[in-house]
């Protein structure tokens, strides 16, 4: 079944030569923003990882990852799916103190995910983490980390229109970060679907933060699946922003502030996945020898997407695509990069 569906009428506000000097610009603007905004020091980061070392991110647990042997090196490695835990781990090897952290350009191959507007099996994002004092464990420092983040989009936003006015057509992202619980979102329509909550939330809060995700509502279902070993569930969320394209809520970011031994402890217990304990980033964690962090993936497709009007994530990244996707963008007339 089609899942991409492209905007009746829909023309991009750049052609594909500006697209691709827009792209560009973006991306040295947000992380340059984003990396002074958050004291983050840029480091190198593997596209993949040993299979044994429990580093790879589950997602939601179902997913498999791209697997292969490394004969001269005896080991099986697998294609990260994110670097969610790698990144904690980088910080305790490096020394990090609190109050620093670290941002990484990662890419990722993701064979499970959907195809649609939003998905691709390749995945680019800003990952980042930041070591933080026990204090800082609360709901009040998620928050201002979350303004923060949204203040370094709008700031990449501003400056992107003055180079291309034509990006001007497009609403900003502006005003206060509006936040929400999943369970709230669950009480108010019960009815909805978890994604049909976000878009009727968002249409009416363009610039929001989800958060609560991962552990069971009180309908016994999570809104949303979130592996349980590196965001603490009543800790984490997603920023929404108000697609006008697609006319959708629209994630940029997935983050949270991370386990502590005690949430990791009774967040394996809950997923049925004890047999985790044993690998060596989560034997480390549970004996409280790694550093207490904040951190998220910011998708650098989706918010090129975002801030350039785009209506297709094959018009900012180079992917594979079934042909039903093909014919239905060439007949949009949209270009899949």
């Amino acid at each position: 079944m089609l899942q991409t569906v492209i905007p009746q009428g829909y023309a991009p506000c750049l052609n594909l030569y500006d697209t691709q000097k827009a792209i560009g610009l973006l991306k040295r603007l947000f992380e340059d923003t984003l990396g002074g905004s958050l004291h983050l020091r840029r480091v190198s980061a593997p596209l993949f990882v040993e299979a044994s070392t429990g580093l790879n991110d589950d997602l939601n647990g179902v997913e498999r990852p791209v697997s292969f042997d490394i004969p001269c090196a005896g080991r099986d490695a697998q294609v990260v799916h994110s670097l969610a835990k790698w990144k904690r781990m980088a910080l305790f090897r490096y020394q990090f103190c609190v109050g620093e952290g670290l941002y990484t350009d990662m890419n990722a191959v993701r064979r499970d995910e959907e195809l649609d507007n939003l998905h691709s099996v390749y995945v680019d994002q800003w990952d980042w983490e930041k070591v933080i004092a026990p204090r800082d464990r609360n709901v009040e420092y998620l928050k201002e980390t979350v303004r923060t983040i949204v203040g370094a989009i709008a700031e990449t936003q501003s400056t992107l229109r003055s180079v291309f006015p034509q990006l001007t057509a497009l609403p900003p992202v502006a005003g206060e970060v509006s936040f929400v619980t999943a369970q709230e979102l669950e009480d108010r329509w019960p009815e909805l679907t978890p994604r049909q909550r976000e878009d009727a939330w968002v249409k009416d809060h363009p610039v929001s933060f989800l958060m609560g995700i991962g552990g069971a509502l009180k309908s016994g279902a999570p809104h949303d699946g979130r592996a349980p070993d590196y965001d603490d569930w009543g800790l984490n969320g997603d920023i929404l922003l108000w697609n006008p394209v697609l006319e959708r809520a629209f994630e940029v970011s997935s983050m949270g502030i991370r386990v502590d031994p005690e949430a990791m402890d009774r967040q394996l217990s809950i997923a049925g996945c004890d047999s985790r304990r044993t690998l060596p980033f989560h034997k480390l964690l549970l004996e409280g020898k790694l550093p207490l962090t904040i951190g998220g993936g910011i998708g650098q497709s989706r918010l090129c997407m975002l801030l350039l009007g785009k209506a297709h994530i094959g018009e900012v990244q180079a992917s594979v695509w079934d042909e039903k996707t093909i014919e239905a963008c060439r007949d949009a007339g949209v270009v899949l990069l």
